[in-house]
């Protein structure tokens, strides 16, 4: 090849090169030009969507031991939709009939569950239905240091239920009967409530009107265990001194009890409420008569002779 041709063949390969870099260049993607992938945004939603369940739900249990006949199907299916279901309460010739929430304590803010806001303990079902959206009615829900689990040795003495008294009648507003009509008790004198694992039967012994304040004489939601003999009598002594009226229902240390808490006037925050003790064996809710009565005090005998009578 002639020095001329070599030159004309170096100088093409050197223009080829340079071309072939120019396109290579304006090929590479510019940082403006790369596609960004859009933004998701999610509306703010009130519910949930829930994935379509395959498999059967096991549901968790929540501060409760089986008993050993288990969880009842009622109290499953309630869970589902609130896990602080405690049980149900059902008063014969009242509107009561209801799920029975226990209060989950003092709850701080930030919690989901309940909303976000902070609630002081016996307070959050005060305004709160069962699926835990605003009620003004509330629910009816037990103290939070009560134990209605399914050891029956390690549940609270007394059992402290609080309702709205209602003027439509819901809630806690039937109960009012009670106190209004003593004819009344005597044809429905018994409360059925079920924790989650077990019906039990209770009979109305007292109905009273005490106050609802820090300073009343009678802290009756303060006194859920009673679990010695001289906190019983205390207890009961109370009731006794406040009852509306004698029932003559007995009551000894070792039952167990159960008290319905309700407004009775706002102008001294003083409280309607019911005392009732569960069955024992052999007594029936079914019939009145097989119910223990308190045996009537004898009056004391006089021992002082005839003669220091007349002195006297």
């Amino acid at each position: 090849m002639s020095k001329t041709a070599k030159i004309i063949s170096a100088c093409t390969a050197f223009i080829v090169a340079v071309g072939l870099g120019v396109f290579a260049y304006l090929s590479i993607p510019k940082k403006e030009d790369t596609p960004v992938a859009p933004e998701i945004t999610t509306a703010p939603t009130t519910e949930t969507t829930e994935p379509p369940v395959t498999e059967p739900v096991v549901l968790p249990v929540y501060d409760y031991v089986p008993s050993e006949n288990g969880m009842t199907g009622k109290a499953k299916a309630l869970l589902k939709e609130n896990k602080d279901i405690a049980g149900w309460i059902k008063i014969e010739g009242t509107d009561v009939d209801y799920p029975l929430l226990k209060d989950p304590g003092e709850i701080p803010a930030g919690i989901a569950y309940y909303g976000g806001e902070a609630y002081p303990e016996n307070e959050y079902y005060l305004h709160r239905a069962l699926d835990r959206s605003y009620e003004f009615a509330g629910s009816l829900y037990m103290d939070y240091r009560d134990n209605f689990g399914g050891i029956e040795d390690e549940q609270s003495e007394n059992i402290v239920i609080y309702g709205h008294n209602m003027a439509n009648n819901t809630m806690f507003g039937s109960i009012r009967r009670y106190r209004q009509d003593y004819d009344y008790y005597k044809k429905y004198p018994f409360i059925q409530i079920s924790s989650n694992y077990k019906d039990y039967d209770y009979v109305i012994c007292a109905c009273l009107i005490t106050g609802g304040n820090w300073y009343s004489d009678f802290l009756y939601w303060n006194l859920e265990e009673l679990d010695t003999e001289d906190d019983f009598n205390y207890y009961m002594n109370c009731v006794k001194e406040k009852q509306l009226f004698d029932t003559g229902i007995d009551v000894k240390y070792g039952d167990k009890l159960l008290t319905l808490s309700t407004c009775y006037a706002d102008e001294d925050n003083s409280r309607f409420c019911i005392i009732a003790r569960r069955l024992r064996d052999g007594e029936s809710a079914e019939d009145f008569s097989t119910i223990e009565m308190r045996k009537k005090e004898e009056p004391e005998e006089n021992t002082d002779s005839e003669e220091e009578q007349q002195e006297q």
